[in-house]
């Protein structure tokens, strides 16, 4: 991205601003034992102890664990308390989610950029350890969640999202003229929020430069979007060869590409081309669906609430409506045609609902049992973060699972939300251990 002085006083300020969530020092060792073990993909249920050994699960067995009493070892008693997976979020914009469309718009990138650094600590602090960016200046935040300055979740980043004129991710005014019209480039773009990108040969050097940066997966808009204020939902984006070129330009560099789309136009013409990952998608028809089930095509879906923004027109409270409201045929239809799922919150530009991130949880509970949101949102969400293959940015161990040579990324649940889903809702009381990378984050264990 972008060096500019303001980000520089971000990158400055942002540790001082986070000295209430500040990061851990690690230990070599840390034994938890007597806890309920939820792998993140059987139902059933283990009772017994795990060894983590710097960032890895070392051991997990039924029987008492020894441990090398010449190594420093922490030892926490998990009194019978249910254990699973960190959390993963499929569709996060960490960047644009910390502050309203206006502030990213006119204020200090480097105000946004402490402001996100804020709540990736929060994110974190909410039990999620791994979340895929998909859209926005997300790089240097990642490095400086990766260099231990700030606490902050895992990220495999997009970085900006790709456009055409006029698609979702074209933040321009309504008489600001494209770069190809003699225009200049529009503050989104400046700061990488997005790229514009039209016909072939401009979406080859989108996504190149895209994945020099250090992006692990490619994000195109293909399709209306609800928070976008000049493309409807109806309208499809791209054509099949300028779509077919990001994906090849992709799996050159081993990734993926994944679409923003709702509908069965938008989305078809993606499958055409060879994108692996829809998301969205909640204004499918059945056979539209049925045809990524046979393909193999992840879909990533959100269960959206109906209410707008408070800057929204009344065009985009409707279009939310229309979004929301379509999920429940289309998750029907994809579990019916078993349908590879994935699941996120897309939440951005609306910073005050950001605490309410695990309520999105539990609204999946209207579809799927406890047992299936729980694998959806641990083993079956990593494997899709597995499709980026040797670009994703933490290859050493396993995620989504509880299993030994697994990423130590956990949490501690005071109750078992195999009963009850909603314990996932009230993080605070009810996460009383949060471990990423075999770092104690919190233990409020009495």
């Amino acid at each position: 991205m972008k060096i500019t002085f303001g980000f520089l006083l971000a990158l400055i300020s942002i540790s001082s601003i986070v000295q209430s969530q500040p990061v851990p020092r690690p230990v070599k060792q840390v034994l938890i034992n007597n806890v309920q073990i939820f792998n993140g993909k059987d139902e059933k249920l283990m009772t017994g102890n795990v060894l983590i050994v710097n960032n890895l699960i070392s051991k997990i067995s039924p029987a008492p664990i020894p441990t090398n009493k010449s190594a420093e070892t922490k030892i926490i008693d998990g009194k019978g308390k249910f254990l699973m997976p960190g959390l993963i979020d499929n569709h996060m914009h960490m960047i644009l989610a910390a502050s309203t469309l206006s502030q990213m718009q006119q204020g200090e990138v480097g105000a946004a950029f402490i402001r996100a650094g804020v709540e990736a600590g929060n994110t974190l602090y909410r039990g999620f350890t791994s979340v895929r960016d998909l859209g926005g200046p997300i790089f240097g935040m990642k490095q400086t969640i990766d260099a231990g300055v700030i606490p902050g979740p895992r990220i495999w980043p997009s970085g900006p999202m790709i456009s055409q004129t006029s698609g979702h991710g074209d933040f321009r005014g309504i008489n600001q003229r494209p770069v190809s019209l003699g225009g200049s480039l529009d503050h989104s773009e400046n700061i990488d929020a997005c790229i514009i990108a039209d016909g072939k040969d401009a979406m080859l050097v989108a996504v190149r430069e895209t994945l020099k940066r250090g992006a692990s997966q490619i994000k195109l808009t293909a399709g209306g979007g609800v928070s976008s204020s000049f493309d409807p939902l109806d309208v499809s984006q791209y054509t099949e060869e300028e779509i077919h070129a990001a994906v090849e330009a992709a799996a050159d560099w081993g990734t993926y590409v994944t679409v923003h789309a709702f509908t069965s136009r938008a989305v078809n013409k993606a499958i055409a081309a060879g994108v692996q990952c829809i998301e969205h998608g909640q204004l499918l028809d059945e056979a539209t669906v049925k045809l990524m089930g046979e393909k193999g095509i992840w879909l990533s879906i959100q269960a959206l609430d109906t209410a707008g923004r408070a800057d929204f027109s009344a065009d985009q409270k409707q279009k939310k409506k229309d979004v929301a409201n379509g999920a429940d045929a289309v998750i029907k239809f994809a579990k019916k045609y078993k349908v590879k799922m994935a699941w996120g919150t897309d939440v951005f530009f609306n910073p005050p609902i950001n605490k309410d991130q695990n309520t999105y949880i539990a609204k999946m509970g209207n579809w799927f049992t406890p047992y299936e949101v729980l694998k959806l949102i641990t083993s079956d969400n990593a494997q899709l973060l597995a499709l980026s293959g040797n670009r994703s940015p933490y290859r050493e161990g396993k995620l989504g699972v509880i299993e030994e040579g697994a990423y130590a990324d956990m949490i501690l649940v005071d109750g078992n939300p195999l009963n009850d889903i909603n314990l996932m809702v009230d993080y605070d009381k009810n996460f009383v251990l949060i471990m990423k990378d075999g770092i104690v984050y919190k233990n409020t264990i009495k």
